[in-house]
């Protein structure tokens, strides 16, 4: 008993409390070298940009882009869910890697789901030669300032040519329509390269070296230096069942497969595409990423909208936000009501904030569900649309690895816009008193009585620690 008491007081200081300070200001390095006007183009860029907003759609993408993939395809995702979906992703990732396509994937040290019946899906992987796989930050029961630098990206780079990144992890919800759980509606873009030979040019050429320093970094590490005996048989098995199952697919699901898409025919053009992304060493991180999208707050002139599943900006957050040009009555946030959300502890520090944000005039969206959304989108001026795996809040501001791209591109926003419609039209307008305003349309979402109760509980005990959501 006394051994626990001394470690759980352990893990309060160095787990919880040495992040709640210091938080670090970006150095006036990176702020001479990311100037905004870095984001604006000229002329029509090589990257070109589709949307994927539907959840079959995105993961049909992916399935052909890996199909099609002829040498390399590096996958970075902060969690992978047992089922449908990540069976059907890893076959075609073996299969690919069966063709000779190099194949490396980045998943997170604490959350990547590789345990229990997915861990001798890990051991499949790990034992083919031309696949590679590493965890960022491994837990470590003894150094708890290590648990709460995540890697957050959703990363898929196929060929050099093609990239998809957004808020998507990989699992049923966010591609299928569910029966046990509601589904997670999401947002990704696909950009290409339509000019490989020169990719110094491309959005592609940062997203790659990205990913090489998070996969080369010190403490991104492999699983297992070898297999045991044991391991190679299960990993064997594993390998069996995958492609046995992708092989039933093929013949029960046949459109999900061999699809002709011509992607630089269905995608739209763009001025620029610029990737953005947080430091990725320990600790409080210099905050890259939202020194980046305030720098275009800062810079829009008409309209800010922001989606994002819940809203927490804590007081080191506030100072990048501080002259903004556009009067709050044009700022517009869209988000999770709390009969929506499916992430109740984020959701407890997010309602202590609602009343603040009215009260400053700002146009608070809550989306109804049943099901929720997850998608981070932001949107200034009708120009630039910033998608990727930002939440705003101050985990995703000084703690995780956060990546987005920033496109410029009117037809890209307005084709993005008439999307986001749909959940506007889901969504009630919060009023000054934290009622909503009565649409005759939409009815508010119901809530049970466990939800608000646990909700409204936790927030007194997540209240002390916001900094970590």
């Amino acid at each position: 008993m006394i051994i626990l008491i001394f470690y759980l007081m352990y893990i309060t200081i160095f787990g919880i409390v040495i992040f709640k300070d210091k938080h670090p200001q970006v150095s006036s390095t990176y702020k001479e070298q990311h100037k905004v006007e870095r984001f604006y183009g000229n002329e029509a860029s090589q990257d070109r940009v589709i949307l994927l907003e539907e959840k079959t759609f995105s993961g049909l993408a992916r399935v052909n882009l890996m199909e099609n993939a002829q040498e390399s395809i590096d996958i970075a995702y902060y969690a992978i869910q047992k089922g449908y979906i990540t069976d059907l992703f890893f076959g075609v990732i073996l299969d690919a890697a069966d063709r000779g396509v190099k194949v490396r994937i980045l998943l997170d040290g604490i959350f990547h789901g590789f345990r229990f019946s997915l861990k001798d899906v890990q051991y499949a992987l790990i034992n083919h030669p031309n696949i590679e796989i590493k965890f960022y930050e491994p837990l470590n029961p003894l150094r708890p300032w290590t648990w709460n630098n995540r890697l957050h990206d959703k990363l898929l780079i196929i060929d050099h040519n093609y990239a998809v990144i957004g808020g998507r992890n990989i699992g049923n919800r966010y591609f299928i329509q569910e029966s046990k759980k509601p589904p997670t509606n999401d947002r990704d873009v696909l950009l290409i390269n339509t000019d490989p030979k020169t990719k110094e040019g491309s959005v592609l050429n940062q997203m790659e070296g990205y990913f090489n320093q998070v996969w080369d970094h010190p403490i991104t590490k492999i699983p297992f230096d070898n297999l045991s005996s044991r391991q190679q048989k299960k990993a064997k098995k594993a390998n069996q069942q995958l492609k046995q199952n992708l092989e039933n697919l093929r013949k029960t699901d046949k459109k999900i497969f061999n699809n002709h898409y011509d992607w630089v025919k269905m995608s739209l053009p763009t001025k620029k595409i610029t990737f953005i992304h947080n430091p990725i060493q320990r600790f409080n991180k210099e905050p890259w990423v939202w020194y980046d999208l305030t720098n275009l707050m800062k810079n829009s002139k008409m309209s800010i909208v922001i989606q994002s599943p819940y809203v927490i900006p804590t007081k080191p957050m506030l100072p990048y936000m501080d002259t903004l040009q556009v009067p709050p009555e044009k700022v517009t946030i869209l988000t999770n009501s709390l009969a929506a959300t499916a992430n109740v502890v984020a959701y407890s520090g997010h309602i202590k904030h609602i009343n603040g944000m009215v009260k400053k005039g700002l146009n608070i969206w809550e989306y109804q569900g049943p099901d929720s959304i997850h998608a981070k989108t932001f949107i200034f001026d009708d120009r630039f649309s910033a998608i990727g795996a930002f939440n705003m809040d101050s985990r995703s501001t000084f703690l995780n690895t956060e990546s987005m791209v920033v496109i410029d591109s009117v037809e890209f926003t307005e084709s993005l816009e008439k999307e986001m419609d749909q959940y506007f039209k889901k969504s009630l307008k919060v009023a000054k008193d934290e009622s909503y305003i009565e649409d005759p349309n939409l009815k508010p979402g119901k809530v049970s009585w466990v939800k608000s109760f646990s909700v409204k509980g936790l927030s007194y005990i997540t209240g002390l620690f916001q900094h970590l959501l």
